[in-house]
């Protein structure tokens, strides 16, 4: 299986007390550039056939380098095999928005 390079966004979570040093080993170590609040871009090579293999093999290097707690989270956005873009959380999971209840979207529910 030849190996491919793609391009990763990666939002990354770990509160406090996260191990930020191997996370930011791990990253120097794959070339990646800061993109904002914990964000970086970087290109990553890998043996891989379909996007969840990509994002299982993915994890498996992060979680050999970076010590995750239950409350960590990495979100990471790539481009798909057909071109489409894809997003996916290899660590944790999605909470509630902070910003939910700040828009001025309506209620449109008939109580009877």
């Amino acid at each position: 299986m030849n190996e491919k390079e793609v391009s990763i966004w990666m939002s990354y979570d770990l509160g406090v007390g996260g191990d930020f040093e191997g996370l930011y080993a791990w990253l120097d170590d794959h070339g990646a550039i800061e993109c904002g609040n914990n964000v970086a871009h970087f290109k990553y090579k890998s043996a891989f056939t379909t996007d969840k293999e990509f994002a299982h093999f993915l994890k498996q290097d992060l979680t050999a380098k970076v010590k995750f707690t239950a409350t960590n989270r990495i979100y990471i956005v790539r481009p798909t095999e057909n071109g489409k873009t894809i997003g996916t959380f290899i660590v944790g999971k999605r909470k509630a928005s902070p910003w939910e209840g700040f828009g001025t979207k309506t209620d449109n529910t008939v109580d009877e």
